[in-house]
């Protein structure tokens, strides 16, 4: 398999260089490199190839949407990039194993009414001031998992933290915003 990139291509600067400045340059020649390799990983796991295709696809949609995750210190660019795809993998086995729901609904669904809306911004503007008063560590994590849309192992790749420290704080953190929310 030829590769365009030298042999020593400095894969965290492309990371940052994605972070940063959204350089598409430095996407496409991570794209180049590593989206084969996670389609061949995917593939050798027991993948079909076109989900391991549109696995792959939506790996690199991520690095490229949450590559201000990154951290160079928990991880090398390849183990950041391979533990998406594991996950994305998981998640594709999910997906294709949970049945289709029978009945859709059809047609636009009904506004709330005035009242129901100001309750529900309300609603929402105390869960963010309780987000707000959690501890750092907690919070992080929170935003991280419920607005960055991680899973606690993708969490636990980007911060070195452990799986168990990981989901210890989430649990402690939604007990707070419970309490707190009351």
């Amino acid at each position: 398999m030829g590769s365009a990139e030298p042999e020593g291509t400095d894969w965290v600067a492309a990371v940052a260089a994605v972070r940063d400045r959204r350089d598409a340059a430095a996407f496409a020649a991570l794209f180049r490199h590593f989206a084969p390799r996670i389609k061949g990983f995917l593939m050798k796991s027991g993948t079909a190839e076109t989900t391991a295709e549109e696995v792959a696809q939506e790996v690199m949609a991520t690095l490229w949407h949450k590559a201000h995750l990154f951290d160079p210190a928990r991880a090398s660019v390849a183990t950041w990039i391979f533990t998406i795809a594991r996950n994305r993998r998981i998640d594709a086995i999910r997906r294709a194993r949970r049945p289709e729901p029978e009945e859709l609904p059809w047609g636009p669904e009904a506004e709330p009414d005035q009242e129901e809306a100001l309750a529900m911004q309300q609603e929402t503007q105390r869960l963010g001031e309780a987000i707000a008063r959690l501890p750092e560590k907690q919070k992080d994590l929170i935003e991280r998992a419920y607005f960055g849309d991680l899973s606690h192992t993708e969490i636990a790749a980007a911060t070195g933290l452990p799986l168990g420290t990981i989901k210890s704080r989430i649990r402690l953190a939604l007990e707070r915003l419970r309490h707190q929310m009351g």
